[in-house]
Formats: structure tokens, sequence, C-alpha cells
């Protein structure tokens, strides 16, 4: 009977050590709501204020019939209802931004990312896996995460007798995979919002756009097609505030999203690099 080899899951190859992040996600439910909330607040009370209006409705509501602003920021009220969640969706854009570059930053790390790399390459190279190690704690980012639990099961494969090299460059291999698909959905948690916004703040904006339309419209058709010219300039307002606000926040979160997957596309390059120098200096080094 032909010899068995002994199979990749024994006991020498122990499950990973890797442990899962822990992460609130009330920041992807709460924050919405605040934004919008805030942005109605900032639409009503700030842009709508009865001292910026020649006119003012003194019977305030939900939604007061103010005339004749005060300035453009007071004018930018006259752009409707539609103008608070527009202001909602630029606060998010702004509030998602910034807890993406934080993250981000620290996934990248201390240092270049390139130059850890070839530092951990030397290292391995000179079979000295505990400076290795002493790097990726140096560097604390994504792809140190990543190296260091590969690291450590490389340590543990060096020493195991009852596997061969290539059922231990498997076991390093899948470390690296198992910690990677811990990594990687917390660089790309949120981004939704930023994308989904770039296409639906112009979809929303051209829903304000066409409702400051139909007011134009509808006051030509007024006293036998004279119409109001009050009403016809607050219809063209609402239109084009619109229009600007969501034109803006749009290339906003379009900017941000391509700015932060640039920067994940740069840590996943990293990452596969880092998992690829693990297996080819175990393979090569401990044959």
């Amino acid at each position: 009977m032909a010899e068995q080899r002994p199979a990749a899951s024994t006991t020498s190859t122990k499950a990973t050590s890797v442990q899962p992040k822990r992460s609130s996600n009330a920041i992807s439910w709460l924050a919405p709501i605040i934004c919008i909330v805030v942005g109605y607040c900032i639409w009503r009370f700030a842009m709508g204020a009865a001292s910026g209006f020649k006119i003012p409705d003194t019977k305030g509501g939900f939604w007061p019939a103010h005339q004749k602003p005060i300035g453009q920021f007071h004018g930018i009220y006259e752009g409707g209802i539609i103008v608070p969640l527009l202001i909602g969706m630029l606060l998010m854009v702004i509030t998602f931004s910034i807890e993406r570059f934080l993250t981000i930053s620290k996934a990248l790390g201390k240092g270049s990312i390139a130059d850890f790399i070839r530092k951990v390459q030397y290292h391995l190279a000179n079979r000295n896996v505990d400076a290795a190690l002493a790097e990726c704690d140096k560097q604390r980012g994504s792809v140190a995460n990543v190296m260091k639990a590969g690291l450590r099961r490389y340590k543990e494969m060096i020493n195991v007798t009852d596997l061969d090299t290539e059922q231990k460059v498997l076991s390093i291999q899948k470390e690296v995979e198992e910690a990677t698909a811990l990594e990687l959905p917390m660089l790309q948690k949120n981004l939704v919002f930023l994308s989904t916004i770039t296409s639906v703040g112009t979809l929303i904006a051209l829903l304000g756009t066409v409702m400051g339309m139909i007011r134009s419209f509808s006051s030509l058709g007024e006293e036998g097609g004279g119409g109001n010219a009050g009403a016809l300039a607050q219809g063209i307002s609402e239109a084009l505030y619109n229009t600007a606000l969501g034109i803006g926040t749009s290339a906003l979160a379009l900017i941000m999203y391509n700015v932060f997957t640039t920067k994940i596309d740069s840590i996943t390059y990293g990452i596969d690099e880092s998992g690829f120098t693990l297996t080819q200096s175990f393979a090569s080094t401990y044959k």
C-alpha cells in the first residue's frame, strides 16, 4: 500500500490565530439620520430665519412662506423642501469622508508599505522571523496585520516535522487569506454611502429642479397667462438652488470615493505582495 502523507489539517496546522475585528456599526445607521435632521435645522432655522427676509411669515411652522430674502444665504431657503435633504447628504459626505480618512490612515500604518515589505523580505532571507515580526509591530497597518498573522504561522511551520514543504506553504497561505478576509471589510465599510450619494444626489437635485420648474410654469398660467413675477422668480430659484447643491454634493462624493478606493487598492496590493513574500520565502528557504 502506498504511503499516505498527513493532511494539512492535522493538529500542527491549528485554526487561525487571527481574531475578528470588533467595531461599532452605529455610525452606519445613526449618521444619516442625524445629518438629515441637522440639514433641516440649517435650512429651517438658519437659512429660513425670519430676520433674513423682507416679508417674513410670522406664522412659522414646518415650512414658513418667507418672501424676498436678504442675501444669497437666505435665498437658498427658497430652494424648497428638497434643500434640507441635499444639505443632509452633503453632511453625510463630509461625515463619512472624515470617518474613512481616519480608518484608512490607520490601515496604511506608519511609513511606506513597500519599504516595510522589503525589510520583512530581508529578515526572512536571513531566517530572522522575530525581527520580521518586530517590523510588523512598528508598521501597525493592515498589511502589517496580515503579514504578522502569516509570520506567526510561518514560525510554527519551521518546527513542524509531520508535513512536507508544500503542505506548510498551503497552511501559511491559508492563514494569510483568513487574515485578509478580516481586514478588507473594514477598509471598504461605509464607502457604499459615498458611491450611492454620487448618483442619488444628482437625481434628488433633479427632482428639486423639476418641482421648481413646475412652480414656475404654474405661475405663468395664472391671471390669463400674465403670470406672477414673484412666484416665477421663486420657482426658478428653487430649480437652480437644488441643481447647484445636488451637483456639488455628488461631485464631492465622487472625488472622495475615488480618493479612498485608490488608497484601499494600494493596501490591497501590499497585502497580496505580503502573502506572496511569505509563501515564496518559506518555499525557497525551508525546502
